[in-house]
């Protein structure tokens, strides 16, 4: 939910149209993701959460008081450490998971997950040598 919520900031605050870009890609990729994790937590009878965790508001409060590069460098930073951490979780899920289902899921958006993260480097990398 958090990289839906930030690239619909992005599509508004950024100054770079790649950025812009980006943060469209966030919504729809993590979107699609989240609608299916949704439906295969549903079958099994649990619930997804529904509202953001202080700390995930808080970066989003943070970054709406950002605009133009201060913004894009601020937002491109976030987008590589929480990849990060996200492509770390999945690979342990794709190893660890016994449920077939969420398992699989692991599989399916573990090389999504990677991608953004390459080209999150690489955005942040290009802000930087501006």
């Amino acid at each position: 939910m958090e990289e839906v919520q930030l690239g619909e900031l992005a599509k508004q605050k950024a100054g770079s149209p790649a950025v812009r870009d980006f943060g469209q890609r966030m919504i729809s990729d993590h979107q699609k993701a989240n609608d299916e994790l949704k439906q295969i937590v549903q079958k099994k009878g649990a619930l997804v959460p529904a509202s953001l965790t202080h700390h995930e508001t808080s970066r989003l409060e943070h970054l709406q008081k950002l605009s133009g590069a201060d913004f894009d460098k601020a937002y491109m930073s976030d987008m590589v450490s929480d990849h990060k951490k996200d492509v770390r979780e999945f690979e342990k899920a794709t190893k660890n998971l016994s449920d077939p289902e969420l398992k699989a899921f692991a599989e399916k958006t573990l090389p999504t997950l990677q991608e953004h993260l390459t080209q999150a480097q690489n955005l942040e990398a290009q802000l930087k040598g501006k």
